[in-house]
């Protein structure tokens, strides 16, 4: 069952705007909707930003485990030239219910399926970021059909040992409610580390992570702490047949969480991998260079040429390694 709204609601996490951001960057007015529905029990809020050019397949956004519907608005200005955009707060994430660890990312996978049927979409252009990147290549994997492109960004077959092994130790502190000292740890992780190379707006972009992480609330926090359970509990990579479809992966130049070499992994694990860096960007290349980050959606949802641009490294092929 689903009510459709216009949009009207105030910025909540992931909406604060990049301190020093050019004000050209702020997004225009546009036609936005938003729409309750419900899986398994569990209430689920998407935000549909509509497009100029109402017949083209939109773009849907699976944002990371800190962000919300509301962490891609900067980018719509960009991506609604052409494609409407599609964000979510699946069930346990942003507004939507909680949901126990015992669901993992089989679950979230279904429930974009559900998302798209209540939508009465046969396909979309799906880009996953992070976490999302998990749920979205889990969505390929299962839902094929249902996904024209495929670009994941931040995205690895495997969550390192010494961040699942902090995991551990945030979920305690989480429950304790130690947000000051998991904000700071988070954002060290999120950035790279001084001396890495030069990276857009890292010191903006690092202070309004860790604002955004020390000011939940504590409905937030009990869904965090549960995020970070289900993460251990779930297989975050499953070596499944990868369908052929268009696909991209995307990793910042000096991303240091999940690095370029982990992405041509994930390249890897495609009948036909493209995989390519974007200059001057971390883990958060998305925030750190918005307008580019939308230009390289767009281009790639529309099947233009990925070479020569001036924000990013050329686009390779990589060699197929099979699902495992």
């Amino acid at each position: 069952m689903a009510a459709d709204t216009i949009s009207t609601h105030p910025p909540v996490l992931g909406m604060n705007p990049v301190p020093g951001q050019a004000s050209d960057d702020r997004p225009a007015e546009r036609q936005v909707e938003e729409r309750d529905f419900t899986f398994a029990g569990f209430r689920y809020t998407c935000r549909v930003a509509r497009g100029a050019r109402p017949g083209a397949e939109p773009i849907l956004v699976l944002g990371g485990s800190s962000q919300d519907r509301f962490s891609w608005t900067r980018h719509e200005k960009w991506l609604s030239h052409a494609h409407s955009v599609i964000t979510v707060d699946l069930p346990g994430y942003g507004s939507a219910d909680f949901l126990p660890a015992t669901y993992g990312i089989d679950f979230l996978a279904a429930a974009v399926r559900d998302l798209l049927d209540s939508l009465e979409l046969p396909r979309v252009h799906l880009v996953g970021a992070c976490y999302g990147g998990a749920i979205g290549l889990r969505f390929a994997q299962h839902y094929p059909d249902h996904v024209a492109r495929l670009m994941l960004v931040g995205m690895t077959t495997r969550i390192p040992d010494d961040y699942a092994a902090a995991m551990v130790r945030w979920d305690g502190m989480i429950r304790e409610g130690q947000t000051e000292t998991i904000a700071r740890e988070l954002a060290d992780r999120f950035m790279s580390p001084p001396g890495t190379g030069r990276v857009r707006k890292h010191a903006a972009v690092a202070r309004l992570v860790h604002q955004q992480i020390a000011s939940q609330n504590p409905e937030q926090l009990r869904k965090s702490a549960e995020h970070n359970t289900r993460l251990m509990r779930h297989e975050w990579y499953r070596p499944e047949p990868v369908p052929h479809i268009p696909n991209l992966v995307v990793t910042g130049e000096h991303d240091t969480l999940t690095t370029p070499a982990m992405g041509r992994d994930v390249a890897a694990c495609f009948p036909a991998g493209r995989f390519m860096t974007i200059d001057e960007t971390d883990h958060l290349a998305p925030v750190e260079r918005i307008a580019d980050f939308a230009d390289l959606v767009t281009r790639f949802c529309a099947d233009r040429t990925l070479e020569g641009l001036s924000y990013a490294a050329e686009p390779e092929s990589v060699a197929f390694a099979g699902a495992s």
